[in-house]
């Protein structure tokens, strides 16, 4: 007999949400108990945002970003990784930094191999594609964006935008003596749709990016004399034939 997989009451939840509004939020407890992270492998996996390099790709000359990257590729649910390669996006959704081959730093393999994004692979690819019969081409970014007293944040200086993809799974990792960083969430003609602050960590986010318009806002120091940085993660997914 043939074993029939069960879509459990919450994942159907989280799907009629996105298909209702295009986007839904998921709160930290309930995110990391989905992830079944365990306490020494959450540090380590938050740990690596350590050690990113600085995104020197800024058109606005900004140096407060700093990110690493990788490809996948998602075969019938199985995550595959892809040889190091650029982040590549059109003006038309990244009107700053768009018609440029990025080189970012890679993920480090230790990173990749952690049980906590693993965990967020297998749950992306189950939420966006829930009978496993697509193949995706999937990106991973680390981000760190860091406020001094002279320079803001900006996690996303093009403003409120699409990604270009088809869905997006954005994760705070931790947020440290900051204020503001507020999400915004737009209409394709920029109707503005509701705003929220990703304050804890594992507070997520799942986005139609064919809908949704998302933004974050400006971050700053709390005090002014102690590092201030939000950490996050974005996962995208593109469908290839």
């Amino acid at each position: 007999m043939t074993a029939i997989a069960l879509i459990s009451p919450a994942t159907i939840a989280l799907s009629a949400k996105m298909a209702a509004d295009g986007y839904a939020r998921i709160d930290g407890t309930e995110m990391l108990a989905r992830l079944n992270a365990d306490t020494t492998s959450w540090q380590s996996f938050a740990d690596s945002w350590n050690d990113l390099g600085p995104d020197l790709y800024m058109a606005d000359g900004g140096r407060y970003r700093r990110r690493r990257h990788a490809a996948f590729a998602c075969d019938h649910g199985a995550i595959i990784r892809k040889p190091d390669q650029p982040h590549y996006q059109s003006r038309d959704y990244n009107a700053l930094n768009g018609d440029v081959q990025r080189w970012f730093s890679p993920v480090e393999a230790a990173t990749i191999d952690n049980p906590v994004s693993r965990a967020i692979f297998a749950f992306c690819a189950h939420q966006f594609d829930p009978a496993a019969h697509r193949r995706w081409h999937v990106e991973m970014h680390q981000f760190r964006i860091e406020a001094k007293p002279d320079e803001a944040g900006r996690p996303t200086p093009e403003g409120l935008h699409r990604d270009g993809v088809d869905w997006v799974f954005v994760m705070l990792v931790e947020r440290r003596n900051v204020r503001e960083g507020v999400t915004r969430i737009g209409a394709p003609d920029g109707t503005a749709l509701g705003e929220f602050t990703l304050a804890a960590p594992g507070d997520a986010m799942l986005i139609d990016d064919h809908r949704i318009l998302h933004g974050v806002t400006e971050i700053h120091p709390q005090d002014p004399a102690q590092p201030a940085l939000r950490d996050a993660l974005v996962v995208t997914f593109v469908g290839e034939g």
